[in-house]
């Protein structure tokens, strides 16, 4: 029998994160999309929530409650209702200590998780999208070669958030190129290797308030325990998967945001002695924006429930993640419809949206559940 309800867990973990978001990120996503930064009090509020370190067992220093994808969606959602650009600096640590957790040695696990549990904010960063207009996870063309008890990586890569000030970075590199997803591992790379430059912020048409950059391998060497997995290396499909429900769950997060403001205005906005909301064509946009934005939801939910009980996902998530892209596009185009010339002014919030939710097409391995 399938249940939408969700358990008292669940609940708490929606409420907290929601009133988090409502009352400490919304009242600064245009502040912080404007000057580029986002003030370090409110990244510090984010991380006492625990909701990292909630997933990390206490034999690595966690607070020991079980990893749930699903349980993950729901706080993502509700961090990119306030701003997707604060939501993805706040977890951006997730890739690498949930690929460590769920697909790291035993040494791994010691080594690099507890740092996640502290106290302190500690950034940790993703590099997997690469800068050629035909990218495609499954072809990196950054190199990972074997040399005796060494890797040797090089290669470029971009978007990758917060490089200039990450302690660690997991970089996905092919170690069998042309093997496809099977091809590919992760690898544990410090701050500062030689042979990895990480270049100027990048400028972007949205996540202004995200900082990215670009990052190069010219013939880095890292020990062979840097591999993530060790010698049996890891299930690269099944971690792009886990990022991409976390993406398609902020993208529901900000898409249901767009939706809510552009309901508020067309009910408040009158013209020709009636609110908007009662003409036709904009009750049918908004009433499309809706369906969407759950439908996109359901999609989510079915690929976390079926990661939580260890199924074949992938598929699902690949689906949830293309569908996810789409409908932000879409929700967040019609928010600036419904607007009129007012949804292309700076101040509306429906143009930050809408620039950030081009994103979605792009974004892979920011953050993960």
């Amino acid at each position: 029998m399938v249940s939408f309800e969700l358990s008292d867990e669940q609940k708490m973990v929606q409420e907290t994160v929601a009133s988090f978001a409502a009352d400490q990120i919304e009242p600064i996503m245009r502040e912080s999309d404007e000057e580029n930064a986002i003030p370090e009090e409110v990244i510090s509020k984010g991380w006492e929530l625990g909701l990292l370190g909630g997933c990390i067992p206490e034999e690595y220093e966690g607070f020991g409650e079980e990893l749930s994808s699903l349980t993950g969606l729901i706080a993502m959602e509700e961090l990119a209702w306030g701003d997707l650009s604060i939501g993805l600096h706040l977890m951006a640590p997730s890739v690498l200590a949930i690929s460590v957790l769920d697909q790291g040695t035993e040494e791994q696990k010691k080594s690099y998780l507890p740092v996640f549990c502290e106290e302190e904010y500690k950034a940790a960063t993703c590099a997997l999208v690469e800068p050629y207009y035909n990218f495609c996870a499954s072809a990196l063309r950054t190199t990972a070669v074997r040399d005796g008890d060494e890797y040797v990586l090089n290669g470029s890569k971009c978007l990758v958030p917060l490089a200039g000030e990450s302690e660690n970075l997991i970089v996905f590199a092919a170690t069998s190129p042309g093997m496809g997803f099977s091809g590919v591992d992760g690898f544990i790379v410090p701050a500062g290797s030689k042979g990895m430059t990480v270049g100027e912020r990048e400028k972007n048409m949205g996540i202004n308030a995200l900082a990215t950059y670009p990052v190069s391998f010219k013939d880095c060497r890292l020990p062979k325990d840097a591999r993530l997995g060790g010698d049996a290396g890891s299930d690269f499909l099944r971690l792009l998967s886990r990022s991409r429900l976390a993406l398609s769950a902020m993208a529901v997060g900000m898409s249901r945001r767009a939706l809510e403001h552009s309901v508020d205005y067309a009910t408040q906005r009158v013209a020709f002695g009636e609110p908007i909301a009662s003409r036709q064509a904009i009750a049918f946009m908004i009433a499309e924006m809706a369906i969407e934005v759950d439908a996109t939801r359901l999609l989510a939910w079915e690929a976390a429930w079926r990661c939580d009980k260890n199924m074949d996902f992938e598929k699902e998530a690949s689906l949830a993640k293309n569908y996810a892209a789409d409908m932000a596009m879409m929700v967040c185009d019609r928010g600036v419809q419904i607007m009129g010339g007012h949804g292309y002014v700076r101040d509306n919030p429906v143009e930050l949206w809408f620039r950030n939710s081009r994103g979605f097409a792009t974004f892979e391995g920011f953050v993960m559940v």
